[in-house]
């Protein structure tokens, strides 16, 4: 009798389904995904702002703890996660956008090189010995396309999104994002807005505030991280400090 008729058995590979036609490594990889450190990316007509929750131990130097990443000067993203998975698709994600640049002397879009890290974690969807990434990732950026932004799933789909948040406080952050987004932000409103998501996301969960930024304007075409400093005061409209 084979081990996957039994009942349950049907998460020991990731390339059985279910008899009711679920994957349960890829269903586990994004519930790993829920419950890191909470993401997320807002779009408006100035550019993009990407943001992220940072937890540091005690003795660890603040430095070497990153979840937002540039992958090229108009291209940044946040990651939700296992960071060692993440570490690899970033890596794969700048040396795309590289390539792009040296064979057509023009900068990668910012949907382009998400589909292709895309195609590498659903081709981990379907090989035996192996298991999904356990990571999603948001690509945000400028390109000639105009302001772009992407959230990935462990499973090698990705959906485009005005404003997005996916992690351990997605449900307070979505709720804020869905009463206050407007399609005329502008990017200091965009960083005000996810500034405020991420410390009532922290707050929700009584966690001290510790918030990294990032914006990529469309007049500049360059990614920014903001400052302690700038974060900082951003967070005191909101009662918070570090």
């Amino acid at each position: 009798m084979s081990v996957f008729a039994a009942p349950g058995a049907y998460d020991r590979a990731i390339t059985v389904f279910s008899p009711d036609g679920r994957l349960f490594q890829v269903e586990y990889a994004m519930e790993l995904v829920n419950r890191g450190a909470t993401i997320l990316g807002i779009k408006c007509p100035e550019g993009v702002v990407l943001g992220a929750e940072e937890t540091v131990e005690p003795l660890e130097e603040s430095e070497s703890s990153w979840k937002i990443f540039k992958i090229d000067d108009h291209i940044g993203t946040a990651i939700v996660g296992l960071s060692s998975d993440a570490r690899v698709l970033i890596d794969q994600a700048r040396i795309y956008a590289q390539s792009n640049k040296l064979t057509y002397d023009e900068p990668i879009d910012v949907e382009v090189v998400t589909k292709r890290i895309c195609d590498i974690q659903q081709l981990y969807t379907q090989h035996a010995g192996v298991r999904p990434f356990g990571v999603s990732l948001i690509f945000g950026g400028v390109d000639k396309t105009g302001n772009r932004l992407f959230i990935t799933h462990p499973s090698g789909t990705y959906k485009g999104h005005k404003a997005t948040a996916v992690g351990a406080g997605r449900e307070v952050a979505m709720n804020i994002l869905k009463e206050e987004y407007r399609e005329n932000l502008s990017l200091e409103e965009a960083v005000k807005l996810a500034v405020k998501c991420l410390v009532k996301a922290l707050e929700t969960r009584q966690l001290p505030p510790r918030i990294k930024i990032a914006v990529i304007s469309s007049a500049t075409k360059k990614m920014k991280m903001l400052s302690e400093e700038k974060v900082e005061e951003y967070m005191k409209n909101f009662g918070a400090s570090k």
